[in-house]
């Protein structure tokens, strides 16, 4: 089993920054790909910062500038930095991973829980 575990999220003023960050664990062969989604309320969820194993980034439209992803790969661990994080940012912030597991070939997608991120004055 894979476990994509997210932290960081909180309530923020407009301007602010904030680091989001993401641990994936157990029976890990390798990891294709790391990013973050986010879904606001009646919104359908959407690709924010996209990180591959062999450091391809994608970012949207709205945040590039702003967000910054970056990985630590000794821990399986990946970052979303925030800065000037607006009230349209706000959102419930899910980690993606895309593993292949220990004995397959095939990678898969695994979530978090997802995080909140509230920014408001």
């Amino acid at each position: 089993q894979v476990q994509v575990v997210e932290s960081g999220g909180g309530l923020v003023q407009p301007g602010s920054s904030l680091r989001l960050s993401c641990a994936a664990s157990g029976s890990i062969a390798s990891i294709n790909a790391m990013g973050w989604y986010r879904q606001a309320p009646g919104k359908q969820r959407e690709l924010v910062a996209r990180l591959t194993s062999g450091g391809a980034t994608r970012y949207a439209d709205s945040v590039k500038g702003r967000f910054t992803i970056s990985r630590d790969n000794a821990k399986n661990t990946v970052y979303l930095q925030m800065n000037s994080l607006k009230p349209e940012d706000t959102a419930v912030y899910y980690c993606n991973a895309r593993v292949a597991r220990s004995g397959y070939l095939i990678p898969e997608n695994y979530w978090g829980q997802g995080t909140q991120v509230t920014v408001s004055s």
